[in-house]
């Protein structure tokens, strides 16, 4: 692999500078207050450092609605939910799949829209909540999906930014992910706001106090990640020749692996192949020799051990260029671009604070190579499939 190597390959070197901005100190981020209103002034790099005051204000605006709906969930006697979703809220679909999954005992699947459009061949769909989930709400594939449902007589929810676009007005219950008018075309603050939503619906059924409490501290933890921007913007040097990698998550993180793939191949066209840890083995794991590089999503949880494991393999025999997301020092002392998350996270909320530093990356690596990072050749913000 080609590559501009930093001024030092010594992983602790790098964790040292990492460290040196104190998660407990002030945190140097954007005022955002007053520059939420300013449309003409966005860019992608100042959505992301959005994210924490949206998020913040997501949890306290609809609370009140994620219990409203869960009330109704449970009144339905859902057995499963069906989400449909494509591009980034397809990966907040991944996320949901886990959380709801681990959390609620509910099962997802994910839907396949071209039944519903060009086969004209709906499954059967009793007993499901249907879910749409997309940013603009236009898409008509989307939408199909959950007029289908209120044919079927099934509980429908339009998880979107824009409440009165067309997915919603398919919907018996629109959350508004309140995220505002996202300029750039590569999705930041509004697929963060997604994970929280279905987050917010998660606990709501639950209605576990603990989770609420745990949701709170969420726009803390996303303003301690994004303070390493300064880092994160040096480290991306290294990586100015970078043509291909793959992107490793597990667990809840498995969202965040393909959602930072997302951003690569949308933003600086690098060819980034998203894998779990567990499917990397069963053959692609063949590809990696010196040097190859490849990016993981690697907090503290249930899966660490077995992500862990897979680092070490990757370091040791393979000579692999690691760029690691943890808050796991032995995770990060092996990769060589080591990236920290803030500690004692609840693994369940780790996507929504780890895919930060990877929309970092993704767009410090899109500057270093010269790209535009607010509108990236072929692509355009409102997409719509049938």
């Amino acid at each position: 692999m080609n590559r501009i190597v930093s001024s030092s390959d010594d992983p602790s070197s790098m964790i040292a500078q990492l460290q040196a901005v104190n998660p407990q100190e002030s945190v140097p981020v954007y005022e955002t207050s007053g520059r939420i209103h300013a449309e003409d002034n966005m860019t992608l790099h100042s959505e992301i450092f959005e994210q924490p005051e949206r998020l913040a204000s997501l949890l306290e605006n609809q609370k009140q609605h994620c219990f409203e709906i869960a009330k109704a969930i449970q009144s339905r006697n859902v057995q499963y939910a069906f989400l449909a979703a494509r591009g980034t809220s397809d990966n907040a679909g991944r996320y949901a799949n886990y959380l709801w999954g681990a959390q609620n005992g509910l099962p997802l699947a994910l839907a396949t829209p071209s039944l519903f459009t060009y086969y004209q061949s709906p499954p059967r769909l009793s007993g499901a909540l249907v879910v749409g989930v997309s940013q603009s709400g236009q898409s008509p594939d989307i939408v199909s999906v959950l007029e289908e449902g209120r044919k079927q007589n099934c509980m429908t929810l339009a998880i979107t930014n824009v409440p009165d676009s067309p997915l919603a007005s398919a919907a018996d219950f629109v959350l508004d992910i309140q995220a505002g008018p996202e300029k750039a075309v590569a999705a930041t603050k509004t697929y963060t706001a997604e994970l929280m939503a279905v987050a917010m619906i998660s606990a709501a059924l639950r209605n576990s106090e603990e989770n609420w409490n745990e949701l709170a501290s969420v726009s803390k933890w996303a303003a301690q990640a994004l303070a390493l921007d300064p880092q994160i913007a040096q480290l991306a040097q290294r990586y100015r020749y970078m043509s291909q990698c793959v992107v490793l998550g597990r667990g809840f993180n498995y969202a965040t692996a393909f959602e930072w793939a997302l951003k690569l191949k949308e933003l600086t066209y690098l060819i980034a192949e998203p894998y779990s840890s567990a499917d990397f083995q069963h053959g692609p794991i063949a590809m990696v020799e010196g040097g190859f590089p490849v990016l993981a999503v690697a907090p503290r949880g249930k899966v660490h051990d077995t992500m862990r494991e897979m680092l070490t393999r990757l370091r040791k025999e393979k000579d692999a260029e690691l760029v690691v997301i943890s808050d796991d020092p032995d995770a990060l002392v092996l990769a060589q671009s080591p990236i920290q998350l803030p500690p004692q996270i609840p693994e369940w909320l780790t996507p929504m604070v780890s895919i930060l530093p990877a929309q970092l990356f993704a767009c410090h690596l899109t500057q270093v190579k010269g790209y535009d990072t607010d509108a990236p050749r072929s692509i355009t913000k409102v997409t719509e499939t049938h």
